[in-house]
């Protein structure tokens, strides 16, 4: 074609089907109709793109029902997995990258497989991408210690099982604590875990890399509306507020 820069077809093509699958995606989440209107400004496009575009999907089989006019809808049934922009692809590297480099065996191993299952059928312009992204995830100081104390938390939050603690405060103080293990947090530095003490009767907050040893206990706990992940992140956030308020009048 004459006056077409060297790549844009290709461009255009790429553009329209992430497009698309973001047309799918759009409709799938819904469970009323949503309009031409709707999809189009939501897409930045026109409508006559968006029917054009509903017109295309609905002639290769995806069951989209509806009307100029109505609305539209996707019918239920199972779809093919979308493609992720490059973006998207970068997000999910770093973040199997950090599961691989900063949790226990398990989790790293079904990151790496996940990812390896994405850049199997990705085409070669984005490998290209994909291996120049610059994000690392450095594992040399998650020992192994930190690891099997990580799979044995993972393990008691998902059975709601109570762990006990062997742990060093930072002035090398050594106690033993029973907790009922909530979760952990990566503050950027180091994992903490998240926990109700059963000795304070309260959230308490121990980082990963201090404790010595760790036992899963066969007793149970319960979450409650004042104990559970959530309510503990909504009072740090209020009070990392609150702090900010005062130094900031």
């Amino acid at each position: 074609m004459p006056g077409l820069r060297p790549g844009l077809s290709l461009e255009i093509t790429l553009h329209k089907s992430e497009r698309l699958f973001q047309l799918v995606n759009l409709l799938k989440s819904r469970r009323l109709a949503i309009t031409a209107k709707q999809l189009a400004e939501r897409l930045n496009v026109s409508e006559r793109t968006i029917y054009r575009d509903i017109q295309h999907l609905q002639s290769s089989g995806v069951p989209i029902e509806g009307e100029a006019g109505i609305g539209y809808l996707i019918a239920q049934c199972d779809l093919p997995p979308m493609m992720f922009t490059v973006a998207e692809l970068q997000s999910l590297l770093l973040g199997t990258r950090m599961a691989s480099a900063w949790t226990d065996p398990v989790l790293s191993e079904h990151a790496s497989s996940a990812m390896a299952k994405i850049e199997a059928a990705l085409p070669e312009h984005l490998k290209q991408q994909i291996d120049d992204f610059p994000y690392v995830a450095a594992s040399f100081g998650h020992t192994e210690d930190h690891q099997r104390f990580s799979s044995t938390l993972r393990e008691a939050v998902v059975q709601k099982r109570q762990v006990r603690l062997q742990y060093k405060d930072a002035k090398d103080a050594f106690s033993e604590r029973d907790i009922e293990p909530l979760g952990l947090v990566y503050w950027g530095g180091k994992w903490t875990i998240i926990g109700h003490c059963l000795l304070r009767n309260d959230y308490r907050e121990f980082r990963l890399d201090r404790v010595c040893d760790i036992t899963l206990l066969t007793q149970p706990f319960v979450l409650t509306q004042h104990k559970n992940m959530q309510h503990y992140i909504a009072l740090v956030k209020a009070k990392y507020q609150e702090q900010s308020d005062e130094s900031n009048p």
